[in-house]
């Protein structure tokens, strides 16, 4: 999950503000035409019916393209308000890191290494340093994760034995996962410089039973290889998230589940519908500043489609 920050190549930023629905269709119709790899779309609510679309990118960036593409999607009236503007270069992760303190679920305390000494004896610290890559465990989805893989773990033996993670980041709901269950986690992301930082991040955190892979999507090989899996947790958005729904569904062992997040609560409905096609029902759900995580399993009614 992007977690709203840049790509890593980011020079260009275009905004536009438009009503609630309107900037759902323009952010789904530019995220789903853009490799999320060079182009980030967010959407920040300034009111109930007032929101701001926000898309960065490098190379990749056509102002003329992403002008046709928010008319299509709104009308010529919200195109006309559209701004571009430049990007400054800088370390992302490193500035979203600046006067935050660490996060905390259950056992699991995600910090910088500023705060290394503010872990407990018996707290599972995750230092995630400053660097190009994504996912500092402050947002609400990464947070609603965690949330999930330490309820797994509250629900006692047997633990999940295989597990992935998809779109992994900085790789902290791996290395969360690896800590927590004691065993083997396939972890994958589409951004070559994510899957760095995230080896890099799992040898510090001595988390040496995650393996990460440079993938894109469920199809690649070596995932169907780590799999069946137990648990299967799924950080991105909702475009890629349903498009997954499939490949998702025939990675999961009998028994598992599956846990998806980066998605507006107003999202949830499409979510499920996807996933409920393919056999599977809700079996929680959590919200954390109005970011949902659903956790699904098998539905025994209904069959593998």
């Amino acid at each position: 999950m992007l977690e709203g920050l840049p790509p890593n190549d980011a020079t260009h930023v275009m905004r536009v503000a438009a009503p609630r629905v309107a900037a759902q269709r323009i952010s789904d119709m530019i995220s789903e035409t853009f490799d999320p790899a060079e182009v980030a779309v967010a959407n920040f609510e300034r009111t109930e019916n007032d929101w701001v679309v926000e898309v960065y990118a490098g190379a990749a960036f056509d102002p003329d393209r992403l002008l046709e593409m928010v008319e299509i999607a709104a009308g010529a009236e919200i195109a006309s308000t559209v701004t571009f503007g430049d990007v400054e270069q800088k370390d992302w992760v490193a500035a979203s890191l600046e006067g935050l303190a660490p996060v905390r679920v259950g056992t699991v305390v995600v910090h910088g290494s500023h705060d290394r000494d503010r872990v407990g004896p018996n707290q599972i610290g995750i230092e995630i340093e400053a660097a190009l890559a994504f996912g500092t465990g402050h947002h609400g989805t990464t947070q609603g994760c965690l949330h999930a893989i330490v309820d797994s773990a509250r629900r006692g033996r047997p633990f999940p034995r295989r597990v992935l993670d998809v779109g992994t980041g900085t790789g902290v709901l791996a290395i969360a996962a690896e800590r927590i269950f004691h065993t083997g986690v396939v972890a994958s992301d589409i951004d070559a410089v994510a899957v760095r930082t995230a080896r890099a991040n799992a040898k510090a955190n001595k988390a040496p039973g995650v393996r990460m892979i440079h993938a894109a999507g469920a199809g690649a090989r070596a995932l169907s290889e780590g799999g069946p899996y137990d648990l299967i947790l799924a950080n991105i958005l909702l475009p890629p998230l349903k498009r997954l729904a499939r490949p998702l569904r025939r990675l999961l062992a009998p028994g598992g589940r599956i846990v998806l997040s980066g998605l507006l609560s107003a999202q949830v409905p499409a979510a499920l519908a996807a996933y409920r096609a393919q056999g599977l029902c809700l079996v929680s759900q959590r919200h954390i500043e109005g970011w949902a995580t659903l956790t699904l399993a098998v539905d025994a009614g209904r069959p593998l489609r």
